[in-house]
Formats: structure tokens, sequence, C-alpha cells
């Protein structure tokens, strides 16, 4: 049993959101094998109360409060000394302490970091094998912003993605291996970070088929006389509120003029004032719900009109689960092993959602079948399990100690 040090950048439980289901899906193939010692931030105060969950299962956690809007202005300081902005933003004193004195009274075997911002807390740890889970290419991402933005964010957003290039090129130099959750991310990061030696590898995402299934006593949260369509995320997530802004105004009224039963749910925490403002004649936000599952299984269709995220979706993977038809941007849609037209469609203009979607409610037995064929495709080759034995190999031998891990 090796002894790990693991750290995330937000508290890896509840997994409710796209990068927390990557991250406590990591620490539960971790923790199979291995004692973990996490260091994390809660940044959502209604997290606190999962705290005890994590403490039961790891070998001891320090999780720092994060406040957004004071992190903010600590990012700031970036502008002064030439970093990402993204690095201040996550540094904390307590959790540098507590890093420190683990690694001398821990014999620590290894460190997993979960996302680049993460990395500046083993600068004084370099004998120590560390694995990096970057995820995406958060530096391309920030590139994307700015070209979506006028200036100043432009340059800003800019400024970011190259200078977290600068930072995620010199992590994976120093790792023994690195991750991105797709072949297409990790061929861009070589490509942008050339001179990084050969040690970057694709870990897929995947889905718990068990617990994303379909079951028949499973109450309908829409009305009868509504054809629901329906968005999941995050809301404070800008790339999804981005999403359901453009299909609200865009693609939605199209669909209406031929389906007035059409009504647009989007579930997700924390949504802002301007996703709050979509709520109208066919438009529902729910906030946070107790359980996405009946909004899934019950929808007519689910879409992901993500314009700027990147990599696969977690999202689009538990709807298939689901087994309803996902309707989904060209670029996620790409992302995914799964037979175009069969089991997962693909849009990118107003019109092309439009005329998939419409399809979807003129025949539902093809919705039907699409859902199934969907089902079938996650359960074949998006288990966690088997992608997450990627890691193993650069963590050495180690003994099995089961657990009992909630889903």
């Amino acid at each position: 049993m090796a002894k790990l040090l693991y750290l995330v950048h937000r508290m890896p439980y509840p997994p409710n959101k796209g990068d927390k289901v990557r991250s406590y899906n990591l620490l539960k193939h971790l923790l199979q094998q291995h004692e973990v010692y996490l260091g994390t931030f809660i940044d959502d105060p209604d997290d606190e109360q999962y705290l005890p969950v994590l403490q039961s299962l790891c070998a001891e956690v320090h999780a720092s409060r994060l406040h957004p809007r004071s992190a903010k202005l600590a990012s700031l300081r970036g502008l002064f000394t030439g970093e990402a902005l993204t690095l201040p933003y996550y540094r904390d004193a307590d959790l540098t302490r507590w890093v420190s004195v683990l690694a001398e009274r821990v014999a620590l075997d290894a460190v997993v970091v979960f996302s680049s911002s993460m990395a500046q807390y083993v600068n004084d740890l370099p004998k120590l094998p560390l694995l990096v889970d970057f995820v995406d290419v958060d530096s391309a991402k920030w590139t994307d912003y700015a070209d979506a933005h006028s200036w100043p964010l432009s340059w800003l957003y800019r400024r970011e993605g190259q200078r977290l290039l600068r930072f995620e090129a010199e992590v994976a130099a120093r790792a023994t291996c690195s991750f991105f959750v797709t072949d297409k991310e990790t061929a861009l990061f070589r490509q942008l970070a050339p001179g990084c030696p050969g040690r970057v590898e694709a870990l897929c995402n995947g889905v718990d088929a068990d617990f994303f299934s379909p079951a028949a006593g499973r109450a309908s949260p829409f009305s009868e006389s509504e054809l629901p369509l329906v968005f999941t995320g995050a809301m404070d997530y800008w790339p999804n509120a981005d999403a359901v802004t453009w299909f609200v105004a865009e693609v939605l009224p199209e669909l209406r003029k031929t389906w007035p039963q059409v009504s647009f749910y989007i579930v997700g925490r924390s949504p802002g004032a301007a996703v709050q403002a979509l709520a109208g004649p066919g438009v529902v936000v729910t906030g946070t719900v107790p359980d996405v599952r009946p909004y899934l299984q019950h929808a007519a269709a689910v879409v992901a009109p993500l314009r700027l995220a990147r990599g696969i979706q977690n999202k689009i993977l538990e709807a298939m689960a689901m087994a309803r038809p996902v309707v989904a941007a060209r670029s996620c849609v790409d992302a995914i092993e799964a037979d175009k037209g069969t089991e997962l469609l693909s849009a990118e203009a107003v019109e092309d959602y439009v005329a998939q979607v419409s399809a979807l409610l003129e025949n539902p037995e093809r919705g039907h079948a699409i859902g199934a064929a969907g089902r079938a495709r996650v359960i074949q080759s998006y288990s966690w399990s088997a992608h997450l034995s990627g890691l193993d190999r650069h963590l050495g031998p180690a003994l099995p100690v089961p657990q009992e891990l909630p889903a």
C-alpha cells in the first residue's frame, strides 16, 4: 500500500459537477489500493456538510476554505508577479503549511495532482514521483475565451492562456506522467508544449452506469402536456451559462414555432442572474435539485449546446447512461467514442439543433432506440475502473484495501 498525497482544487465530494465527478472517481480508484492524504479547497459552503464523508475515507484531509470573491482579488497579484492569475487564486498559506508538515511526518510515496493549479504545492517535494491530471488544456480554454470577448477581457484572457501554458509546460516537464481527458487534448498539449518529454497520456472520463440508469418507479418532474428538453450542469461555469443563453435566444424560439409544448429545463446549481433571467414561457431554471436523474430519464431529449467546452463532457455520458437521446455540440460529440446518428446526435448551427430535436419529437421510438444504443455504448466503453487503471503502473505494486465507498 502506497502513501499518496492527493491535491485537488475543489473538494471532490459530492460528485455533482463535471470536475468533481472525475476527481472523486479518481479518489475512489486510489483508495482501493492506497492510503490517501487529501489536500483540497471548499469553495461552496454547502459542501461543508460532506467533509466527514471524505474524512472517513482518507488517512487525513486538509480542506481550506476558498471564498471566490476574495480569491479573485488575490489572483490580481499575478499581474505584478508575471504569473498566471490562476495560481494566486488557489494559493493558500494553510494548505502550503499542511503539505510541508505532512511531508516531514509521513513517508509519502507519490503525489497525485488534479488540475495544474495545485502543482504549485509540490515545488518543495522534488524527489517524489508526481502524477498530474490536467484534465483539459486549461491554457487553451482561456485563449478560446479571449476569442469570444472584446477588449479588455480579451487581453486578460489571452495573457492568462499564455502564462498558464508556460506553467503547465513546467509542471509536465517535472511530472512522472501527465494525463489529459482525450487523445485530442493530449495531442494539443504536445503541440503547444513541444519541449515536454513524452510522458503525456490520455486518461478518459467514465460514468457510473449503475447509478445513472433508468428506473421504472422514478417519477417524472414534468407535466404530461409538455415536451421537456433538458440541459444539466453547474450554472456558475461560464461555458454552461453561455450554452443555455444561446439555446434560449436562438434555438428554442424556432422549435416552439412547430412544437409549442416544448419546455427547456436548465438543471444545475448556482445559476447566476443572467441564467435566472432566462426563466419564462417555455424555460424553467431549477437551481440545485436533489437528484438529476428524474430530469434526464423523463426528458424528450437532452441537449448540450456547448460552444466553449473542451474534452469529454460527463453530462453527455450521464445522459447517455440514462438511455435518453442526446443532441450535443459537434466538438463534444467528436470527443466521445460513439456512433454518430445511432448512439449520439451532433449539431452545430441553429438549424442543426432544430432539425435534430424536431426529428426526435416527431419519432419518439427513434429517440428510445438512440437512447438504448447510447446506454449500451457507455457500458461498453466508459467504465471508470477501466480508464483509471492507466494510473496504476505509475504507482508501483500495492496491496488491495477493500472499502465501501459512496457512489
